[in-house]
């Protein structure tokens, strides 16, 4: 890494020693925790101890490590999910911008919806999302058999728990579980010389009416919870939620940022001495509560012993009776997955498995059993993943040539390609319906060529990104700038071609690139709006911190070999980006920077890495790189602490755009980050506030954030977390490495942090040999997922 410096107006900063390498980010104090909002926050008390009723922030964490926060989680931790069923308080999770994006988001959907006129894109996005799980409901409730009363279970449901039980007890199940059957599938919709307008996304539901709300109140108030609960209570328990929390106190931990410490004493105020651990409402609920929390993390399943050991943590009497009761009643579902015998190589996959044990097949018979794993998932996330494995394995089996063109069209097309490539890319899309593409920020010039090439060729072709930014530098790239959509423009319908007659969306190609960001939910939304004949292009740098909603998809789907895998040889230029390249196999490597492209700036402690950051950005940079305030990003690992945004912010706030606040923190000029629905960060400008809320600028856009939503939706953005900046590119970069990070360091933080910078990158050093550990043996932690499993059968 280069040693080259920046100087300072008030000293000249200190050179790294030679090999000394910049930090990545982790996230300390994770990207999970809420601000403000949470009922952690505003109880009295602190956990299983506390006086009944009580709703507290629990113990673990001061501002600096939010552990008592909503969700309590760690640190960023690269891109997996804790381990123990992300059910521990305490482990360091993927998660980083999951469980904060996620409950920010859950909290401002409902908070506001009655004053809003119009449909946002954000409220369209989540609408959307709601269409898709209710169509997967449907679907669940046409395959599964009926249950009884009396937890006596028949058809698929009997099935899957007489398998659990068998394979649990060390018995080799006797047959798979048949798919379920595939649902017809629409014809592909004839060309249309127009597109057809964009179809008006189903309106958003309103918040909880003020009477449920108020119901709600005086029971929360009976069982000393905070009354600020009511409206995000009433929000997710429905119209009954009252009655519901009467019979059942428990269900107040499906509220987001409700903890089970928390419901315990809530439950103990309402039913006195009933209240015990045994209680089977109590283990249904902390059955969903671990899935729920494991999704925030990444994952979409959790195996059935580390959920078994997070209750026996939480004083469940008999684990194994709530896990049979849970699954009898239909709380979750469970599913037993062939695993692989060797890395690279699983041996149901060479034998043509499709992850279930086959019968009547001779050999098998005599052969060891092959080990499975027995899974828990909430049916949200287990038929979201179906669904898009079914979705995926249909454009697999989509073998014709793409409408409009032909063979000869696409070979010319490709022999005009801007790099080899780039013509390989081409061909492949030619011939298949689904293609994996994977590179580095460079190579996204390749899927760009193939809709070049498919719009040349009269098709409908566009390509989506991940973010504002991204569409912007894919328009950069493409004949016809309209030709770029962000997936959630796409998918509401406020950019992109819209829908066709019967609701698909109007295109012949699609290509996503920042595909790593893809969870399953939306993942699953976009596979199921694109018509039979459509062609999915998937690229992405398999390299950065992962989605942060639950899944792995492009993991999963390059992991399966489900479709044509191409990877570009296109490297990113520059010595950031072969500083980033090395990182990407595990090498942190000194890179020459003649121009000062790569600077380290050592420092002993945070509060020296808060004072060295605000004069790189206030002044450094500026003056030595002649790039902008307005176009340097810091990023840090986490939000709390004494060098996380928190800090950063208050610090870059008071030199760069000093004042009173006036508007919940905000003034005008004051950087910000919006986020309007999880997992999705836009950054933006404060141009003024008035009645009706903040108003933003996010890159040209004007947004209006309401009053009520801007506490947990909007923070300062001179800092932010790398999982906040996935999918995004700032000409200069100042990334914080503090030394309490130190244990949170992953390689895909430090990749996506280190890349987010285009001509600079300045690193805030201070963890010492924890950033070369890091790269080289701190890989992304897997998350637990099935998708990989549903797509092997489709595996070319």
């Amino acid at each position: 890494m280069s040693t080259d410096r920046l100087d300072t107006e008030a000293s000249t900063e200190a050179e790294a020693a030679p090999g000394a390498e910049a930090a990545p980010e982790t996230e300390p104090e994770s990207e999970t925790a809420p601000d403000t909002g949470s009922a952690a926050e505003t109880g009295t008390g602190t956990g299983p101890e506390a006086a009944p009723g009580s709703v507290s922030r629990p113990p673990g964490g001061s501002d600096g490590s939010d552990g008592g926060s909503a969700d309590g989680d760690g640190g960023d931790g690269g891109d997996g999910g804790a381990t123990a069923a992300g059910a521990s308080e305490t482990g360091a999770t993927d998660g980083a911008g999951t469980a904060e994006e996620t409950s920010e988001a859950e909290t401002a959907e409902g908070a506001g919806t009655a004053e809003a006129p119009a449909l946002s894109e954000a409220e369209a996005e989540l609408a959307a999302q709601r269409e898709l799980r209710a169509r997967i409901e449907q679907r669940k409730a046409a395959k599964d058999g009926p249950i009884e009363a009396g937890m006596k279970l028949s058809g698929r449901a009997a099935d899957l728990l007489a398998a659990v039980r068998a394979v649990e007890g060390g018995e080799k199940p006797s047959a798979h579980f048949p798919p379920p059957a595939p649902e017809p599938r629409r014809p592909a919709p004839a060309p249309q010389a127009e597109p057809r307008p964009a179809v008006r996304p189903a309106a958003a539901p309103t918040g909880a009416a003020p009477e449920s709300v108020s119901s709600v109140r005086a029971v929360l108030a009976a069982g000393g919870a905070p009354e600020s609960l009511a409206v995000r209570a009433a929000e997710t328990l429905g119209d009954q939620a009252a009655d519901a929390l009467r019979e059942d106190p428990w269900q107040l931990l499906s509220v987001p940022g409700v903890r089970p410490e928390q419901a315990d004493g809530f439950a103990r105020a309402l039913l006195g001495p009933e209240a015990g651990p045994g209680d089977e409402r109590r283990a249904a609920a902390l059955v969903g509560w671990l899935l729920e929390r494991a999704a925030l993390q990444g994952h979409t399943a959790l195996e059935s012993d580390a959920v078994r050991a997070a209750l026996a943590e939480r004083s469940v009497p008999d684990p194994d009776e709530a896990l049979q009761s849970a699954v009898a009643d239909g709380a979750v579902l469970v599913f037993q997955d062939a695993l692989d015998t060797a890395p690279g190589a699983p041996a149901a996959q060479e034998a043509g498995h499709d992850g279930h044990d086959d019968v009547g097949s001779g050999s098998e018979d005599e052969a060891a059993p092959q080990p499975v794993r027995v899974l828990l998932g909430l049916d949200r996330y287990a038929l979201a993943e179906e669904s898009l494995a079914d979705g995926l394995a249909r454009l697999v089996n989509a073998s014709a040539l793409a409408p409009g063109g032909e063979q000869a069209d696409w070979e010319q097309a490709a022999a005009d390609a801007p790099s080899p490539s780039a013509a390989e890319l081409i061909r492949t899309v030619a011939r298949n319906g689904l293609v994996a593409h994977t590179g580095g920020e460079a190579a996204r010039s390749e899927p760009a060529a193939v809709v070049t090439a498919a719009r040349a060729l009269g098709l409908r072709a566009y390509a989506a990104a991940h973010t504002p930014d991204g569409r912007r530098r894919l328009a950069a790239a493409l004949d016809d700038p309209a030709a770029a959509v962000t997936v959630s423009g796409l998918l509401t319908g406020s950019e992109g071609p819209g829908r066709d007659g019967e609701g698909a969306l109007a295109l012949d190609l699609l290509a996503v690139v920042d595909a790593p960001q893809l969870d399953v939910e939306s993942a699953a939304v976009l596979v199921e709006s694109l018509a039979d004949g459509s062609r999915l292009v998937l690229s992405g740098d398999p390299g950065v911190l992962g989605s942060a909603g639950a899944g792995q998809v492009f993991t999963d789907v390059l992991a399966a070999r489900a479709c044509p895998q191409l990877a570009s040889r296109t490297p990113d230029p520059g010595p950031i980006g072969e500083l980033v390249s090395g990182i990407g196999i595990g090498e942190l490597n000194q890179v020459a920077a003649p121009g000062k492209e790569v600077v380290i700036v050592p420092v002993q402690n945070a509060g020296e890495a808060v004072h060295r950051t605000v004069q790189l950005v206030a002044d450094s940079v500026p003056r030595a790189i002649g790039v902008p305030v307005s176009d340097t990003q810091v990023i840090t690992p986490g939000h709390g602490g004494p060098a996380g945004t928190r800090a950063l912010n208050a610090a870059l706030k008071e030199r760069l755009n000093p004042g009173p606040g006036r508007f919940g923190g905000f003034d005008p000029g004051d950087r910000a980050a919006y986020t309007p629905a999880p997992g999705r960060t836009l950054p933006g400008t404060v141009v003024s506030a008035d009645g009706d809320g903040l108003h933003l600028d996010c890159a040209g856009t004007p947004v209006v954030v309401p009053k009520d939503r801007v506490e947990a939706s909007v923070r300062h953005g001179w800092a932010l977390t790398a999982h906040q900046a996935a999918g995004l590119r700032w000409p200069a970069v100042v990334v914080v490495l503090p030394g309490d990070a130190a244990s949170g360091l992953s390689r895909p933080w430090v990749y996506t942090a280190f890349g987010r910078g285009e001509r600079h990158l300045s690193v805030v050093h201070g963890v010492d040999q924890a950033l070369p550990h890091a790269v080289a043996e701190v890989p992304a932690r897997p998350r637990t997922t099935r998708l990989r499993t549903l797509l092997r059968p489709a595996a070319v």
